[in-house]
């Protein structure tokens, strides 16, 4: 059902919703709340700390007209709670200045607080006598354009009455485990009585999601092993003298992974494993070994990366460890003419190793014989991408690597068709790196810190949750940037984020890498992969938005020189929870503790990129559930297509979420 067919949906409403993705009613009622406002929770905005969001009461006295600053449109409000001025800024928001009056408003926004200048950020707001009847929890919602939460709150509830959603589990499976009605929780999750009650609501959508989701990949993994179509004809000692080709040596773990691939490729059936390493262990020198085994055997090998400036860097590795082979590069942005080179060139056979992004998925690449796959940051794809790939040549063995550290449960559960091998030890020669939690009072003292190193040739990472911020929660790439060439005008700022285009973003990063650029101010499009040596600060805004295990990758980014390197954590609020969880990453380097801890704090959304920027399990990202949720779901998936239970409607919702993972690939 479209959501025009809802009274409260006009044309020019369904127009706003479209922006936000929201076409139908079904993704309307899966469009879940990001936080909740606690009504009777509203703060004087001067006991506020800067950098915290916080609910005000406020009565707007006048706006000035809108302001033009280069390209940004600026609107600025005078507003006063209890006998003190302060102001609200709006940022690219111009149709603002017409809708707001005078009179009392409800405003929840970050807060800017310094040397007694105070301000809200960008924030949402409501006449506060439209706002009278809410009590309790009242949920927030994500906004774009001219929708406001009220509009939301009201469409909502509409659509859940016309299109109640119903549950794919089985009657019996439901009744049996005492689950609780689906088009209840959703309405609890949407206008929650208490905290109680909404954790309750938000685990049980989570189970039905996670049923699906799991239903789906045992539906398309299927049962067996396939037989082995080629033979590799490469040593044990053959091996032994590629390592020499590495100017380190391999650890342990290292030739422990290399010995499983070496055992796979010489097994009765084709080999599908997943390589786990923590940051920096050396999983790109394990598949390098395994592609050595392939083109010495006579045969192709394809290098798969998720973005064009890691399939680049990847390239460059590739070319220079395999000086005697030919090496192809295929990605997006490569010219027209040499795509269409390359492509015959590799049907041909003339191309032994070819290393790109998902443009080695599409249609006319063509092996003349593809024997093994690398897939590179596994999380980064989806399942049907990771088929697709294998499915490039006659039976091909497959290598998924992931630098996110999985918890061994999960990694059964969604990786269950591979046989999972985990470098547990890193190179001597990797940085131990210092990681310190930075208040508000000291932020100038670490940029001083940053400009120092900056001096010495060396260089940093500034990190953002978001590119820009129309909701004002965060400081957005755009905004740091800015307010960075300001603050250090001796220090050569860069700016990379997922917007840009692939030729721009790897310009960016090669120029940084050739050190044209000091500091490099980013959105999370650097957190994997991407190695600069002299990079030896990592700061990262409003950490307390991220995960542990993202916190960790990003922390990897530096460190991978000689010097001594750190990671800042500024912390933008939260309360005390929050800064425990940081206080975890500062005392511990073990990804995979910290992994197993993340999983325990915030669910598995973290391991598969979706609680700040992914598609794998979008739909719900925003609810709060625990781990014990999925090895749930796994059971009741696990009995119900066993037992055939309902299994056309369980196949055909599946298949539906399979789809949904097709063109799975963050930027």
């Amino acid at each position: 059902m479209k959501i025009t067919a809802l009274r409260c949906v006009t044309e020019k409403r369904a127009k706003e919703f479209s922006k936000l993705g929201i076409t139908d009613v079904a993704s309307l009622v899966r469009y879940f709340p990001r936080a909740y406002l606690d009504m009777t929770h509203r703060v004087s905005v001067r006991e506020v700390f800067h950098n915290e969001t916080a609910l005000v009461a406020a009565r707007l006295v006048f706006v000035e007209p809108v302001r033009y600053t280069g390209r940004v449109k600026l609107v600025r409000a005078r507003l006063e709670q209890d006998g003190d001025a302060f102001t609200a800024v709006w940022f690219n928001m111009p149709y603002l200045a017409g809708r707001l009056k005078e009179g009392e408003y409800l405003f929840y926004g970050r807060v800017q607080n310094k040397f007694g200048q105070v301000s809200l950020i960008n924030p949402t707001f409501e006449p506060l006598e439209k706002n009278a009847r809410l009590k309790g929890l009242v949920p927030v919602y994500p906004l774009r354009g001219a929708l406001t939460r009220r509009a939301v709150r009201d469409c909502v509830a509409a659509a859940l009455k016309a299109e109640p959603p119903v549950s794919v589990i089985p009657a019996a499976l439901q009744q049996k485990y005492g689950l609780s009605s689906l088009s209840e929780a959703f309405s609890h999750v949407h206008c929650p009585p208490d905290v109680r009650t909404l954790r309750e609501a938000s685990e049980r959508i989570a189970l039905e999601e996670y049923f699906t989701l799991i239903a789906a990949f045992k539906l398309i993994k299927g049962d067996g092993k396939e037989e082995r179509r080629r033979r590799y004809t490469v040593s044990e000692r053959d091996v032994a003298r590629f390592e020499g080709r590495f100017p380190f040596a391999f650890t342990a773990g290292q030739q422990a992974a290399v010995r499983a691939v070496y055992d796979d490729l010489h097994a009765p059936f084709r080999m599908n494993r997943l390589l786990q390493g923590d940051v920096g262990s050396g999983k790109t020198a394990v598949a390098l070994a395994g592609i050595f085994m392939a083109v010495e055997s006579g045969f192709q090998a394809v290098y798969l990366s998720p973005t064009e400036v890691l399939a680049a860097q990847n390239c460059a590795v590739l070319r220079k460890i395999f000086p005697d082979r030919r090496v192809a590069y295929l990605a997006g942005g490569s010219p027209a003419k040499e795509k269409r080179e390359i492509k015959e060139a590799l049907a041909r056979g003339e191309i032994d190793i070819l290393c790109g992004t998902h443009a080695v998925l599409q249609a006319d690449v063509r092996f003349r014989e593809l024997a093994f796959c690398v897939c590179d940051e596994q999380h980064r794809f989806g399942v049907a991408q990771r088929n697709k790939l294998s499915e490039k040549g006659e039976g091909p063995d497959v290598l998924v690597m992931s630098a996110t550290p999985i918890p061994r449960t999960l990694s059964l559960i969604f990786y269950g068709d591979l046989d999972v091998t985990v470098i547990p030890d890193k190179p001597k020669e990797r940085q131990e790196i210092a990681t310190a939690i930075v208040p508000e009072r000291k932020y100038d003292d670490m940029l001083a810190y940053v400009r120092a190193e900056t001096k010495k040739g060396r260089q940093a990472y500034f990190v953002c949750a978001k590119i820009e911020d129309d909701e004002g929660q965060v400081t957005s790439a755009c905004e740091l940037y800015e307010e960075l060439r300001g603050k250090l005008p001796d220090v050569r700022f860069a700016l990379l984020h997922g917007k840009m285009k692939e030729k721009d973003k790897t310009a960016v990063m090669e120029a940084f890498k050739r050190k044209e650029y000091d500091c490099l101010v980013s959105t999370t499009v650097i957190e994997v992969g991407v190695d600069v040596p002299d990079a030896t600060v990592m700061v990262i805004c409003n950490a307390e938005r991220f995960g542990l295990s993202q916190l960790h990758q990003l922390r990897g980014r530096v460190g991978r020189g000689s010097e001594k390197s750190w990671c800042f954590l500024l912390f933008g609020g939260g309360g005390e929870e929050a800064l425990e969880r940081l206080n975890i990453l500062k005392t511990t380097t073990d990804g995979f503790k910290l992994a197993e801890k993340d999983l325990e704090l915030r669910g598995s959304g973290d391991f598969f990129g979706t609680r700040q920027s992914g598609k794998f399990l979008n739909d719900i990202k925003n609810l709060r559930y625990s781990s014990e949720v999925i090895f749930t779901a796994k059971k009741l998936a696990d009995e119900a297509l066993d037992r055939r239970m309902d299994y056309e409607t369980i196949r055909e919702a599946a298949m539906k979420k399979y789809e949904s993972l097709k063109d799975v690939v963050l930027n």
